[in-house]
């Protein structure tokens, strides 16, 4: 119950904006051929935006996943990582909006170098 309304709130706080710029870069990404499967990974992790509560997000990965996260990191990871930060800081500016500061934190964390990364539930 705790999650579900944690998820809702975060909905209205700005999740969907988080969400909505994860399903922005995956739609740029798969404008091409190889870009496909970026794309779709960067679908996968608007779910996370979108319902971040009660999930975690566990770094492993490969040396595919490194070069991956470097082309990511350049072309759309700075900018994702910037928008989930600042939303974050916002958030944290009242006792009430800390856990979803942490939230944005996460995600932009996770927007850095998403590739290798596992979503628990």
């Amino acid at each position: 119950m705790l999650r579900a309304g944690g998820n809702l709130l975060w909905a209205l706080c700005g999740g969907l904006l988080s969400a909505l710029g994860w399903v922005i870069a995956g739609l740029l990404w798969c404008l091409t051929i190889a870009g496909i499967p970026i794309g779709v990974q960067c679908f996968k992790f608007a779910r996370l935006s979108f319902l971040p509560f009660g999930k975690e997000v566990v770094y492993e990965g490969g040396a595919v996943s490194f070069l991956v996260n470097v082309i990511w990191f350049l072309v759309s990871g700075i900018e994702l990582a910037l928008m989930n930060f600042f939303l974050g800081l916002v958030m944290c500016v009242t006792v009430v909006g800390i856990p979803f500061g942490k939230q944005f934190f996460k995600i932009a964390k996770l927007a850095l170098a998403p590739f290798g990364a596992q979503v628990y539930h």
